[in-house]
């Protein structure tokens, strides 16, 4: 049982980054409170630093490389052809110096009307080095836990309006790496498990004038929707099955000042399991995620804001809310963008909150993402003079 013991203690310190990690407890008034458990929480990492500027709301907001995470339906609506972002997030920096997720995406339209459009993403999680204990505290090794998705997406148009998208996922999940304890309940080995997102979008401007315009957009995601991850042979946890909604509502003053509210609701698909029961299936999992515990309380809130001034620096701020009796994790969020040509960088900022054993484990947060959007890259001429992307 020592790897066990390991890999619950793995699962609880990557549980404090996204999901519930317990099925029972107490909240901080001393009123009970039953969390959901899912493996694989790196999954609900928000790997996006303008969202994570903006509370973690992702899933309306105009389009970038980043949809494929937030929702894939929006990329037919990007306003470039082809798009690459990167992603690196130093995390859970005031625990430990040396785990952090990194994050590469990327589309590309096409079709009659550029109404069609194909993406893939991978994301790598490294939770740093690890020393393994049993449960009397000797050693069984060291290792460099390990996690890591590959996405590939699709999505297209309906209707200038609105469109659809879905996505298949790979992933790998190796959180006891290197453990060298060897005993008759030694059972590890790394995870594997294939999961689905399924996403609608819808986006309508209003114009007022040359330079005066609203838009109203909605976005709907199902994501990770998927198999059971198994790290030995008796037991296979849920992987972090979402619903989530959100609207956005972006106002253009003038020429040069522009203004994004955003609002995204996310509940788990992934019942309270009693007595730790694991033997439940997919499809009963889903249906019983709406009948355990208290929905209202399941159900996380993000709220976020972004200015734009002249389409080249913008400011954002965001909240992220939780419900006591579910988690508890609540947090406010900032950062910044400054955009040139067909490059972007936005970095963001999660504000220390609490002292003590109550000091947010997110506090210090950071996340910089690095996004070039283009429409085209030419080639060189027949003078060989050097054109560059458009």
């Amino acid at each position: 049982m020592a790897k066990h013991f390991a890999l619950i203690g793995l699962t609880i310190l990557t549980g404090l980054t996204t999901t519930k990690t317990f099925a029972q407890g107490s909240n901080s008034n001393g009123t009970s409170a039953s969390f959901v458990t899912t493996a694989v929480p790196f999954l609900r990492i928000s790997p996006d630093a303008r969202a994570g500027a903006m509370g973690d709301a992702g899933i309306a907001v105009s389009p970038d490389p980043n949809a494929q995470y937030w929702n894939v339906a929006k990329m037919p609506f990007t306003d470039k052809n082809y798009g690459i972002s990167m992603t690196y997030t130093p995390w859970l920096k005031d625990l430990v110096p040396d785990i952090f997720l990194a994050y590469l995406s990327g589309y590309a339209k096409f079709g009659k009307d550029n109404e069609q459009a194909v993406s893939a993403s991978m994301r790598y999680f490294s939770l740093g080095n690890i020393n393994y204990t049993d449960q009397l505290g000797n050693s069984i090794g060291t290792g460099m836990p390990r996690e890591y998705s590959f996405d590939l997406g699709y999505s297209r148009k309906l209707s200038p309006y609105l469109s659809v998208g879905v996505t298949g996922r790979y992933i790998h999940s190796a959180i006891a790496s290197g453990v060298s304890y060897v005993g008759a309940n030694a059972d590890y080995r790394p995870g594997n498990a294939g999961s689905a997102d399924a996403g609608v979008y819808y986006a309508k401007k209003h114009e007022i004038d040359d330079t005066r315009s609203n838009t109203f957009s909605f976005g709907a995601v199902a994501s990770n929707l998927g198999s059971k991850i198994s790290y030995n042979s008796t037991r296979k946890d849920f992987i972090p099955m979402n619903l989530g909604i959100g609207a956005a509502y972006t106002t253009q003053f003038d020429a040069y000042n522009k203004v994004t509210f955003a609002l995204d609701l996310n509940k788990l698909l992934v019942p309270v399991l009693a007595n730790g029961d694991t033997q439940i299936t997919i499809i009963n999992g889903i249906f019983n995620s709406f009948k355990t515990g208290d929905q209202i309380q399941e159900i996380d809130a993000s709220l976020g804001i972004e200015y734009w001034y002249q389409n080249t620096i913008a400011f954002r701020a965001g909240y992220f809310y939780e419900n006591p009796n579910n988690g508890d994790r609540q947090y406010v969020t900032c950062g910044v963008g400054v955009k040139y040509n067909i490059f972007q960088l936005n970095a963001s900022y999660l504000v220390p909150q609490g002292s003590g054993t109550t000091r947010n484990p997110l506090s210090n947060t950071l996340r910089f993402s690095l996004v070039f959007e283009f429409d085209k890259l030419e080639k060189t001429n027949d003078a060989g003079d050097e054109t560059e992307s458009k």
